[in-house]
């Protein structure tokens, strides 16, 4: 039996800003319980600067990447507020690792300083998507009609994958997957943020399949071919080191 939820999209709520305020605030708590917990090799100040680099790199990337997805109202937009307006948070997350690079090498910090945010990423990501199943099609990211016993009417009477839900069930899934081999051996300072790059992109770049996305080249999308090309970054960089594991203790 196919299922339907048009009561629920219908909710007269902002649903999607009550959730992606959730999922700052609930990723940021987690990570200051993360890093108590564990400790930081970083001093206050550095974290807090690269965490403001961070947030003025995720603010552009997001927009950048999500304005690009259409090219046409990308080189003809309706208004300016078209650039402001979508935002992805494939973006975000390139155009936060890019904002803390700037910063890393301004202030002159070296080592790997992403492994604390990942679980908090994590949380945040999948508790934004629900906002995204909750606000139905108008959100622009639920899947193609289907089939399929577990399809969902989101809103406009088409059954269709519900991709943001596939997504939060990935995300728990690798989640406990890189808990379990954080907790068998301890991984080397910067490999766990890789592992989740490469992972969750290379996820986000078959998910996109079953979208209706404008495909730019090779049939992928604008998102695809950034997924793509980051997570074969990340993974040429862990071939390159070779050596994942460390004697000293990590995050686990």
């Amino acid at each position: 039996m196919l299922l339907s939820l048009p009561s629920i999209i219908r909710l007269p709520l902002p649903i999607h800003h009550i959730t992606d305020i959730l999922s700052f605030y609930l990723g940021y708590r987690y990570y200051l319980s993360l890093r108590k917990r564990y400790g930081d090799t970083l001093p206050d100040t550095h974290r807090n600067i690269l965490i403001i680099g961070a947030a003025f790199g995720a603010l552009i990337g997001s927009r950048l990447l999500a304005s690009l997805e259409n090219l046409h109202a990308f080189f003809n937009p309706p208004s300016l507020l078209y650039y402001y307006a979508n935002q992805t948070i494939i973006g975000g997350i390139i155009g936060g690792i890019i904002g803390v690079e700037i910063t890393k090498k301004t202030v002159g910090i070296r080592p790997s300083t992403g492994d604390l945010f990942v679980f908090p990423l994590m949380l945040g990501i999948a508790v934004g998507r629900i906002g995204c199943f909750l606000t139905g099609i108008s959100d622009g990211t639920t899947g193609i009609p289907s089939k399929l016993p577990w399809a969902l009417d989101q809103g406009d009477g088409i059954m269709r994958h519900p991709t943001s839900l596939y997504e939060i069930l990935f995300l728990g899934f690798l989640a406990i997957v890189l808990k379990q081999l954080s907790q068998k051996k301890a991984l080397k300072n910067g490999v766990l943020f890789r592992l989740f790059i490469i992972f969750y992109f290379l996820f986000r770049t078959g998910i996109e399949c079953i979208k209706p996305v404008e495909h730019v080249l090779w049939q992928l999308s604008v998102t695809q071919i950034a997924c793509l090309g980051v997570s074969g970054y990340y993974i040429t960089t862990l071939f390159r080191d070779k050596a994942l594991y460390t004697p000293t203790q990590t995050l686990s």
